[in-house]
């Protein structure tokens, strides 16, 4: 079964679109290519990837499949498209129709003002076409915007819908219990799945332990059963609280109590599945 690392960035850096990356982030504050990151997949046997977008523009889109088509261990892209647009379906039938390694995809939702957005009218409609087209959506949020996405979620029980990066938990206050909640209640939604990445930016970048992360790990590895979780890396992010290779050894280390068919789920089989790559 292929290794996939479901959630990768890559960017030619650019200060003012890119201000998300303050100046405390300066170790990634410099363009990341797909030669970048290769040599570090190929040392940890991982096959593939889903590069997933960090800006809300279709030049972003297309710059992204473009590293897709010329790097072939990039399986598919996690773009942005304004569903919120009165063309959206001709938008969604123009990707699906030109470029089949785009797989879904994904509004900066964590960063809107209006803690709701995800459930206003023209938000929602847009989320109505995805699944005709054969599109996943990746769900960025913070944990206060949990009870939110379970609204959405229940109103769309076709679509594929996953949460990045646990919903971002508090790691490094400790804070468990409302999060806990939340994510339970969304788990419950089978069409939701868990990535499990981004956990490193969450914590103390300088100072966290791996034990930190066991609480984080048995809720969304308990809620969501093996078959709805998938890894993800989070690079070049999770350059800044310790890198590529120690993020992937805290989940290595802890699922490492799973069968072996588990674990070929966890690092690679569920995101096949979920992105419907191609594994030839």
């Amino acid at each position: 079964m292929l290794k996939i690392d479901a959630h990768q960035h890559c960017w030619q850096f650019d200060p003012v679109r890119d201000s998300w990356i303050t100046a405390d982030m300066s170790v990634i504050r410099r363009d990341f290519m797909p030669a970048d990151l290769l040599p570090i997949l190929q040392r940890n046997d991982i096959d593939g990837t889903i590069l997933v977008q960090t800006c809300q523009t279709q030049d972003d889109n297309l710059f992204m499949l473009k590293l897709a088509e010329e790097n072939a261990f990039i399986k598919g892209v996690v773009g942005w498209v304004d569903l919120r647009a009165e063309n959206i379906q001709d938008r969604l039938q123009h990707y699906k129709e030109y470029y089949p390694k785009l797989k879904g995809f994904r509004h900066v939702l964590q960063a809107e003002p209006n803690e709701q957005f995800m459930l206003t009218k023209k938000f929602k409609r847009g989320i109505s076409f995805l699944n005709e087209h054969g599109f996943t959506y990746d769900i960025l949020i913070y944990p206060l915007h949990l009870k939110y996405a379970e609204t959405l979620v229940a109103e769309f029980p076709d679509q594929k819908f996953v949460v990045d990066h646990l919903a971002k938990p508090r790691i490094k206050n400790k804070e468990i219990a409302e999060w806990k909640r939340d994510i339970e209640a969304l788990s419950k939604y089978q069409n939701v799945h868990c990535k499990v990445s981004g956990m490193l930016t969450e914590a103390d970048w300088y100072s966290w332990r791996t034990d930190d992360f066991t609480p984080y790990l048995d809720t969304v590895f308990n809620a969501f059963s093996i078959s709805r979780v998938m890894y993800g890396s989070d690079w070049p992010v999770c350059m800044l609280a310790g890198g590529y290779n120690r993020a992937l050894e805290i989940l290595q280390l802890y699922t490492s109590k799973l069968s072996q068919h588990e674990q070929e789920l966890f690092f690679g089989g569920n995101a096949v599945d979920f992105y419907n790559l191609e594994v030839n």
